[in-house]
């Protein structure tokens, strides 16, 4: 099953990754390029590194924990990173 339709990449090919030690999103694109174009796929690498045991990025978690915006839908996910996006700490 394609996991990244950009770069046609498989589900296999990611497993493969997260077995060579990749253990965030950022490291399975760094080998193989999965998420790195219009991002739709990142949270299905999210979910792969969790089922293989590795953890799963915690951005979205923390940022939910804090009550920061960008915890709904994956419409905020940084397309070329794979990172939610944080809203800047308010000045004092």
């Amino acid at each position: 099953m394609y996991v990244c339709l950009c770069h046609a990449v498989t589900e296999q090919r990611v497993r493969d990754e997260i077995a060579a030690g990749a253990t965030t999103p950022r490291q399975v694109a760094n080998g193989c390029r999965a998420g790195t174009d219009c991002g739709s796929c990142v949270r299905r690498i999210q979910a792969l590194l969790g089922h293989e045991g590795a953890r799963p990025c915690p951005t979205a978690r923390l940022a939910a924990r804090l009550g920061l915006p960008g915890t709904g839908t994956g419409s905020d996910i940084d397309s070329d990173s794979g990172a939610v996006g944080v809203a800047p700490a308010a000045a004092a």
